[in-house]
């Protein structure tokens, strides 16, 4: 009977030590932020982004441009650029701001996009706006995709402004 009671605990604290060690392993392997890509496209944003238990999220306020020339009208487009330009500022900021926070542009997972129907054009210029964000994202530098959506609004806070982003990220 000794024996057999014997066999029977180290069988059950052998099976201890393989789930124990199991569990240990998958909170590693959990550690992963999953993005999917779209199917059949190469277009430069996620299907979906998957964020695992445990993971710290940050949500990054909406920021928008800088003045690129101090001699146009202070709220006119003029002031802050076209929508390519507008992009490119609103996307540093939000470097900048992720960098202060020890993240990168690569911890963002979702992204909401507000332009501005722009003057110069019959609505929002959703190219310029994509010539600024391949700038940062789908680049051999930094290939992490956020999902992401566009929305055209009618106007922003300061009518020079067609761009305000936010973004929310994950520390990895």
């Amino acid at each position: 009977m000794l024996e057999r009671s014997t066999i029977r605990t180290a069988f059950l604290g052998a099976a201890l030590v393989a789930t124990l060690a199991g569990a240990a392993a998958a909170p590693a392997l959990a550690q992963n932020v999953v993005r999917h890509k779209i199917p059949n496209s190469d277009f430069p944003i996620a299907l979906a982004v998957e964020v695992p238990a445990g993971k710290t999220t940050v949500y990054v306020s909406g920021q928008v441009p800088s003045v690129v020339d101090d001699k146009a009208p202070r709220n006119s487009v003029a002031a802050f650029g076209d929508t390519k330009a507008q992009t490119v500022s609103v996307l540093k900021a939000i470097e900048r701001a992720l960098k202060s926070m020890n993240l990168s542009m690569g911890d963002v997972v979702k992204m909401q996009v507000f332009l501005v129907g722009d003057p110069t054009k019959s609505g929002m210029d959703f190219a310029g706006f994509m010539d600024g964000y391949k700038q940062f994202f789908g680049t051999a530098e930094q290939p992490n995709l956020p999902a992401r959506s566009v929305m055209q609004v009618a106007g922003l806070v300061n009518p020079g402004w067609l761009v305000e982003i936010e973004v929310t990220a994950v520390r990895p």
